[in-house]
């Protein structure tokens, strides 16, 4: 993978970290700048570490699957994209809630905040595993996720507490499409050159 298909992938997957900034942004009633980077600190980490943490399961079986890699690449990426899609079809669970259930989205504390960082970066786990098998710069790949989900989430909580959440439904099906995508040009590229 080049630096610029790491990016693309960093994007992607902080689009779901994005969106629940902007939904945290629309429901605190914290400040903008506190929101941003409570948001920021948590989604950032988490969607480095869980990358890392499928590195290294990865790595446990990258020499048994090196033949299918490609295959395993586009799978995951596909299956990942097409989920960010449907996802995005979904209206923002903190948004059209109960009274009770919103305050609780709401809140900055670590419980929530663990919750919705483990639930947003599932996805980055899943993509992790393909580094090993693709022989990605790993500490590379996983400081572009983290730095690029603060900076989107950091944005979002802003755009959230000005704007609201109407650009939460084509963040997510963005994430989608760009996820799908670099998994059709790693099976491209495998299969031309296999054919060539």
């Amino acid at each position: 993978m080049s630096v610029w298909e790491i990016l693309l992938l960093a994007v992607a997957l902080a689009m779901d970290a994005f969106a629940v900034s902007i939904c945290k942004g629309l429901s605190t009633k914290e400040s903008y700048l506190k929101t941003g980077l409570v948001c920021g600190v948590w989604f950032g980490f988490f969607q480095a570490l869980m990358p890392f943490l499928g590195w290294l399961l990865g790595s446990f079986v990258a020499e048994y699957v090196a033949r299918f890699s490609s295959y395993i690449a586009f799978a995951l990426l596909a299956f990942l994209g097409i989920k960010m899609i449907v996802e995005a079809r979904r209206e923002c669970a903190c948004c059209e809630c109960s009274e009770e259930e919103a305050q609780k989205n709401a809140s900055l504390g670590a419980r929530t905040m663990l919750a919705f960082a483990i639930a947003t970066s599932i996805d980055a786990l899943a993509a992790g595993v393909t580094f090993a098998a693709m022989n990605v710069n790993v500490v590379l790949a996983i400081s572009m996720i983290g730095v690029t989900t603060f900076l989107c989430s950091f944005i979002g909580a802003s755009l959230g507490a000005k704007i609201g959440e109407r650009w939460k439904y084509g963040a997510e099906l963005a994430g989608g499409i760009i996820l799908i995508l670099i998994g059709l040009k790693i099976l491209i590229e495998h299969l031309v050159t296999l054919f060539a």
